[in-house]
Formats: structure tokens, C-alpha cells, sequence
């Protein structure tokens, strides 16, 4: 499996950021664990949302301190994946979020991107001080599940999430 990186990503990135949100507007998947790239059509936009989510003086009301992280393959350059990790909890991500967002761009699902992915960040969780960490997933979403598993996460039950009407399966995964 080619090289990956885990990075904070930043304008060099602009073309693939545009590429990967342009994947996902095609296929008709949701963005999980991309912030607010759905609205920001300018990678511009959406860098400067991530950077407000960095800092807890600059996060908006409501919300937490999140870090944005892609995950580009060495080779190519390209973004095949994203994944934020929310430093804390509000009551929705205590319910129904988590503290791990994460997608794999369609055409690169199946080759172990989201599994590695999430490996990968669970270091940074540890040092943001961090004792174990939820992660949700749709009950049908097998892949996410298989993921989650396959990084020790620990089922703990299922929750209905009435904004979107669906139901996700909570998992932690101890640090």
C-alpha cells in the first residue's frame, strides 16, 4: 500500500482540497470529518474556518476546538482522505458526534485508507490529553464499523439521531 501522511492541511493543497469536496458533491456521500468543506466551495474559506477551530479563543459559540487534518498519499500528492478530531465535547458530539470525524474520497474506498487513518491520529488524541475517544458510525455503514473495530473500538450502544433521522453505533477506543 503506498505511503500516506497525516497533515494539517494548508493553500498549497488548494487544488486537491477543491478535488476531494468536487468527489464527494459528485457521488452524493456526506463529508464526515471535513468540517464545513460541504459550504466553503473556496479552499481558502475553509482553511481559515480550520484555523478559528484550532484555538478555543476563536472557535464559535457552540461549537469546540477541532483540528483538521488530510491525508495525503506520497506518490501522487493526492488527498485520500480527511479526518478532524474535536478536542472535547458539546452535548451533540457527546450524543451523537464523537471526538473523530473521518471519509475516504470515493474512488479510494477499500484499500485500508480509513483504518490507518484513524491509527494514525489517535496519538494526537493521546496529546491532547485525551483518555479514550468516541467515535460513531451508521448502523449500515460497514466499512466505518470494520474501521473502528479494527483500531480496538469497543461497542457501546446504538442512538437514534433525529435532525438527519438515522442511527448511529457508538464506539470508544481507549488510548
Amino acid at each position: 500500500m503506498d505511503a500516506c501522511a497525516l497533515v494539517i492541511p494548508d493553500l498549497t493543497m488548494a487544488e486537491e482540497i477543491t478535488a476531494y469536496r468536487q468527489a464527494f458533491l459528485d457521488s452524493g456521500d456526506s463529508m464526515d470529518g471535513t468540517g464545513g468543506l460541504r459550504r466553503c466551495e473556496n479552499p481558502a474559506d475553509w482553511l481559515d474556518e480550520n484555523a478559528r477551530f484550532m484555538k478555543r479563543e476563536t472557535v464559535p459559540e457552540g461549537w469546540v476546538p477541532a483540528t483538521q487534518f488530510v491525508y495525503v498519499r506520497a506518490s501522487d500528492q493526492r488527498i485520500v482522505g480527511m479526518i478532524q478530531v474535536r478536542h472535547e465535547f458539546n452535548d451533540y458530539l457527546a450524543k451523537y458526534g464523537g471526538h473523530i470525524g473521518y471519509s475516504v474520497r470515493p474512488d479510494e474506498r477499500r484499500k485500508g485508507y480509513a483504518a490507518r487513518m484513524l491509527q494514525e491520529v489517535l496519538p494526537v488524541c493521546r496529546k491532547l490529553g485525551l483518555e479514550k475517544v468516541m467515535i460513531t458510525c451508521l448502523t449500515d455503514n460497514e466499512g466505518s464499523r470494520r474501521t473502528i473495530l479494527k483500531n480496538g473500538g469497543v461497542y457501546e450502544c446504538t442512538v437514534h439521531e433525529p435532525e438527519e433521522n438515522v442511527d448511529l453505533e457508538r464506539y470508544w477506543i481507549a488510548l
